[in-house]
Order: C-alpha cells, then structure tokens, then sequence
C-alpha cells in the first residue's frame, strides 16, 4: 500500500498555492470564480495522482463533497423560481409599494438594516430575507437612486444577524449540536459579540447610509403609478409572506416551505389573472418573470428569477463542494488543523485559532457549515482540556465561520447574495459591516476576557 504522509509543510504549500490561484482569478484578473475554482480542482487532482492517490479514492472525494450541497443545490433552483412567481403574483411589487411609503428616504439605509435582522430573527434564514424582503428593498433603494452596493450590503448584514440570532437558524443549532451545548445558552452568550457588531454596523450605516438629498416625490409616485398599473399590487400579497412566517414557527424545513410557497404564489397569480396560461406560469418558473412596465430601470429591477437564473450558482456550488471534499478526502485541511489545535494554550490563542480556521476553511472550501463542523471536531478535545466552555468554541465557530461565508466570491451564500441581488460580492464585502465586526470583537472578547464564557468550577 501507497504511504500517504503528507508533512504539515506539504500541505500548507498546497493550500496556499490554491488559494492564490482562486483568489488572484477572482480579485486580480476579475475572472467569475468558476474558472479559477475549476483550475484549482485540476491541479489538486494531477498534485493528488503523483502522490500516489488511486482515482477510486479521489472519486469518492469528489462524492463525499457534493453530498452535502445536493440540498442547497434544490433550495437555491426552488428559491430562483419562488422569485419569479413572487414578483408575478405581485408580492415584491407589494412590497415596494409599501416600501415607498412606510421607509424613511433618509434613513433607509441603516432602516433596512433593522427591518432585515427582525425579519430574519422571526425566520431564520438569511436566504429567506435576502430572497423576499431583500429584493424588495433593493429595488427600492436603486429607485431613489442610492447606492446599491450599500443598499445590497445592509441587506445581506441584517439577514445574516437574523440568521445567527434564531433559534430557527440551521446554521446555529448546527453549531450547538457540533459543540454540544443547549441551543438558548448559546445563542445568548452569542450576544456578547452580535450586539456590538449590529451597533458597531448600525452606527457605521447611519454614517454612510444617511442622505440629505432631496428625491423627488414626483419620482416615488411614478414608481408607485407604474408598479399599480403593471403589477398586482393589493394585500393578498401578504399571504404568501404570513405563510413564511408560519412554515418557520412549525420548523418546516426549507424545501417544503418553498413548494408550499410557490403553490401559494401561483394560487395567487390566478386570483389576479384567472385565464393565465399554464404555460405562462412553467415559464415564470423556468425563465424568470419579464417586466414590461415602460420604464428601463423598474423593468431591469423587476426582470428577474427563474431557475435558470441560478444555474450558474449551482454550478459554482457543485465545483466548490467538489473542491471541498478533494481537500478533506486527501487530508490536506486535516493536516494544517490538528497542530494548530494541539499547540495552543492561552484562551486568546484557542479563540483566535478558532476564528481564523473558521476563515480558512470558508476560503478553500467555501461551504458555512463545514466551517464549524471541520474546525469545531478539531479544537474541541483542545477546548475540553482548557478552562473554556464549549459555549467559547461556539460562539468563535459562527464569527469565524457562518457569518463570513458571505464574503467569500466562491463560497455558497456569497454566490448566492451576488447572485440574487446582483451585486459581485468582493464589491459590497467592504460594506458587509456585520461580518466584518463580529470575528473583530470574539477576538477582543478572548484577549479581554470580557463575555468569555470559562467552566463552571
């Protein structure tokens, strides 16, 4: 049998060659992050077949790494339909609508903010926000003429503050169940580091999202005129949106609320349209909806969705997972992991550990819930030997590694977000003001000691 002991300098070579080939693609040359992930897979497996790997071994690498995205794969297909039939059926143009009226023009910004983190807090899916409520925002605030990356980044924050505060979060029970401690004790020693970064994001919004410039009222009632005489605005839209809300309190899974939701939805085109063609609906559904209101820019806004709109997402999903599971099948992340947990004592250096594993693994290979699985077995035996409490490890396991997965240009929701806002993801990170903090304050919560959970005695 081949000895496959790859030394710890090996690996880190690899991965830092990997890396650079992905991040130089995305950030230097500008490439879709397809091409250079697809590049990255090729090396890894000609670097994996000259030491010795058999194809067998690599294949199941390969399998093993998609089995965990072939639920996020149909989520993401039933999501870009839901989008379609939504805006078809009138309830993201009824929103917008309300929108208009009820949101502060020069507060919208940091408004946004909130709105999106309550929303996600009640459901626990910041692809749910983002998809719904989150494009409704944003067409709004590219009607006022605001700046849509920001607009799309406080959008994105707020979802991702909803998500990581839920106790209907995937994502966070997730992390209890990966360290073992009771879902509400960890979400409340969460909120050492989540309150001061949605402040620290409130304040920073308020700063850059306030505007003293006059929109014009003519315009928002134009907008509004427009969206009334093309669209089927009325308050049926509200059904389809209570029945998220609904499916989340019953702790539905997502799949079942989305088939529910798009069921609704196409229930409500024909209370609107009673004589809509069948084949108009399968077309919402697989094309996308195509606005013809007469004006260019609500047209561009409202002419979205369908599941073909989020082929390219699975695409990069299914490369990324493929990734993925290559670098986990050869050991290579395995091997970089354990010294680092072994070798470290100080609870600043665990915590710190943690976070930059959970950044790391987010970078190579892009999946949120493999950055708390992968870092979160490795410093575990570490964190039960130290006088921290796996409440600790947790809570470094979500500011490292749930919440920056939106950052990431390949990573599955930093797709996603770019994808259904259309906004790149390395153009709205610097703005993303709530993933940017939350790793920032756990690091100075570890050196400080300050809302540091430690053992009971």
């Amino acid at each position: 049998m081949t000895n496959h002991k790859i030394s710890l300098l090996e690996a880190s070579t690899v991965l830092i060659i990997l890396l650079a080939i992905m991040g130089s693609g995305v950030i230097i040359f500008q490439l879709s992050p397809q091409t250079p992930v697809l590049t990255a897979i090729a090396l890894l497996i000609l670097w994996a077949r000259w030491r010795h790997f058999s194809w067998p071994t690599i294949h199941h690498g390969i399998e093993e790494g998609l089995q965990s995205g072939i639920i996020p794969i149909i989520i993401f297909m039933l999501v870009g339909a839901l989008i379609s039939i939504w805006i078809a059926a009138g309830v993201i143009p009824s929103l917008m609508v309300w929108g208009f009226k009820m949101v502060s023009v020069h507060w919208f910004i940091p408004s946004i903010f909130v709105v999106c983190a309550l929303v996600g807090s009640a459901i626990g899916s910041a692809f749910t926000v983002i998809s719904t409520v989150g494009i409704a925002f944003f067409g709004i605030g590219a009607t006022l003429g605001l700046n849509t990356t920001i607009v799309a980044a406080a959008i994105i924050s707020g979802a991702i503050f909803g998500d990581k505060s839920s106790p209907l979060s995937q994502s966070t029970n997730l992390t209890a169940a990966v360290t073992e401690t009771d879902l509400f004790a960890h979400i409340k020693n969460l909120m050492w580091t989540t309150i001061p970064a949605f402040i620290g994001s409130l304040i920073l919004y308020a700063i850059i999202g306030h505007t003293s410039k006059n929109i014009s009222l003519d315009k928002i009632d134009t907008t509004i005129g427009l969206l009334k005489a093309h669209t089927s605005v009325s308050l049926l839209a509200l059904i389809p949106i209570l029945l998220i809300f609904v499916c989340a309190r019953l702790k539905m899974p997502a799949i079942p609320t989305l088939f529910l939701n798009i069921a609704s939805s196409i229930g409500l085109i024909y209370c609107h349209q009673p004589h809509t063609a069948l084949a108009k609906i399968a077309s919402y559904i697989e094309h996308g909806f195509v606005a013809h209101t007469g004006d260019k820019n609500i047209d561009t806004l409202l002419s979205r969705g369908g599941i073909s709109s989020m082929l390219s997402t699975v695409a990069l999903i299914i490369l990324t997972l493929t990734l993925g599971g290559l670098l986990m099948k050869l050991g290579l992340i395995e091997r970089v992991m354990t010294p680092l947990a072994t070798h470290l004592k100080t609870p600043g250096q665990l915590v710190s550990a943690v976070i930059i594993s959970g950044i790391s693994v987010n970078l190579f290979i892009g999946e949120e819930f493999l950055s708390v699985i992968l870092p979160g077995k490795a410093f575990k035996p570490t964190f039960e030997k130290s006088s921290l409490s796996n409440l600790a490890l947790g809570r470094a396991l979500e500011d490292g590694g749930t919440v920056i997965n939106y950052l990431v240009p390949w990573g599955v929701a930093g797709v996603f977000a770019a994808n259904t806002l259309g906004v790149p993801t390395l153009s709205y990170l610097p703005f993303c003001f709530f993933s940017l903090l939350s790793p920032i304050f756990s690091i100075l919560s570890a050196f400080t000691g300050i809302g540091l959970k430690k053992k009971t005695p």
